[in-house]
């Protein structure tokens, strides 16, 4: 299919090269206008009929949406030609309904191009299912898993096309993998430093620090290690993290603002490794960037870990990432683990935004329900087993209609899309 690009001065003259060089039964795509004058998208009417001869899914009467499009580029056209002639002929047509013809010719180009894109759309994927069947099947699997339409087509996109099924998920677990950055086992204990657990209410943030203090004080001793918090809006929210505190024989600091922090870690400046637990707020608060803003000024290197609940949805951890990192973040932490459905929606997010995974929680307990994060243990833990038909589970007509419609859409920047590292291993 070649769509021809016309430029010219006027709309009519740019109709009328489409005339010469494609007939009259060419399909007008789009008319706008340039820089350099009026453009027109085009499509001749033989390879819009090959589409229609290779595909039902296409009405019989576009020819008649076609012509009704062209009519209105050539009523377009002659009203250009009005507002191009000298003022005295311009009084002929009066502005207001200068202003109402022109819109409305371009609502119904507009509308004519929205329906042509649905219907190439849907061809697109009617071809696109009859020659890549493998492909659809493993589209059909990644967001049965959970993971976003974005990512999935992005990745099918990249697979070798004459792979069977079971080599085809191979690739995809494989090139998932080496977009799922994963920290070494222990790396942050046995670095050591100062690290602010941040993230939205209810995410685990205390539990989780209390579990990070308990695995550093196994490897280097209660006197190594020191906790913190900025938690002073909740009744009480000081108070389980000094209980953990107890148990571990770790002391336990309450902080008030900026100068509180600074003083604080310069006293435990000696410590191998300082966890600062905040207060959990909502993505969409103001004072996100408040406390962000103290963790950056208090004049040591206060690493940021962003928690991350594997039972929220996509668009909200989409939401949380964006919120929460500004100025960066050093890496993530999921929890509740035990509580989601499944773990595509989450590790769809950490790869799309390249955060670094360092651990995964699954439970309450200290410190047994904390592990180092295994990128292929997760991915495998998520295609293990198909998942069971649920109320959010796309039947096969639900699923070509959804494809067909969102195939071409595309609305996250390439910085966060990019898929490398394919291999077969």
């Amino acid at each position: 299919m070649k769509v021809k690009r016309y430029v010219a001065a006027t709309s009519k003259e740019a109709l009328r090269q489409v005339k010469e060089e494609l007939g009259i039964d060419a399909v007008i795509l789009s008319n706008r206008k340039t820089k350099d004058g009026v453009e027109i998208m085009a499509l001749a009417d033989s390879e819009m009929s090959s589409l229609v001869e290779t595909s039902p899914e296409i009405p019989g009467t576009y020819r008649h949406e076609k012509n009704k499009a062209l009519s209105a580029a050539e009523s377009y056209s002659k009203h250009r030609n009005l507002i191009d002639e000298p003022v005295a002929v311009q009084k002929a047509l009066p502005d207001a309904m200068t202003v109402s013809l022109a819109q409305n010719i371009i609502a119904e180009i507009q509308a004519m191009r929205s329906t042509l894109e649905s219907q190439l759309a849907g061809v697109a994927w009617g071809n696109f299912t009859q020659r890549r069947p493998e492909k659809v099947k493993i589209l059909r699997t990644m967001l049965d898993a959970g993971f976003s339409p974005l990512l999935s087509r992005r990745l099918v996109d990249k697979l070798t096309a004459d792979y069977d099924y079971e080599q085809s998920l191979k690739q995809a677990m494989s090139a998932l993998a080496y977009n799922l950055h994963t920290a070494a086992s222990d790396e942050m204990i046995e670095r050591g430093g100062v690290y602010a657990l941040i993230g939205p209410t209810g995410v685990g943030k205390t539990t989780t620090t209390a579990k990070l203090a308990a695995r550093c004080v196994i490897r280097h001793g209660t006197d190594k290690v020191a906790l913190l918090t900025t938690d002073s809006y909740r009744i009480g929210g000081h108070e389980q993290l000094r209980i953990y505190g107890q148990l571990l024989g770790v002391p336990v600091r309450n902080i008030k603002d900026t100068e509180d922090l600074q003083l604080t870690l310069s006293e435990l400046r000696n410590k191998h490794m300082v966890l600062i637990d905040t207060v959990g707020m909502s993505q969409r608060d103001h004072m996100v960037a408040e406390q962000i803003a103290m963790l950056c000024n208090c004049g040591a290197d206060v690493k940021r870990l962003l928690i991350l609940s594997a039972a929220s949805n996509g668009k909200t951890l989409d939401e949380v990432i964006s919120a929460y990192q500004t100025n960066g973040i050093y890496g993530c932490i999921i929890t509740k683990v035990d509580e989601t459905a499944s773990l595509g929606v989450v590790l769809d997010a950490i790869i799309r935004r390249k955060l670094m995974l360092h651990y995964v929680a699954n439970g309450q307990k200290v410190p047994e329900d904390i592990h180092a994060a295994n990128a292929r243990y997760l991915l495998h833990r998520i295609f293990k087993s198909s998942p069971a038909d649920s109320a959010f589970t796309l039947q096969d007509a639900e699923f070509a209609l959804i494809m067909a419609t969102k195939n071409s859409i595309d609305p996250v920047g390439v910085a966060e899309r990019s898929l490398v590292g394919f291999n077969d291993d």
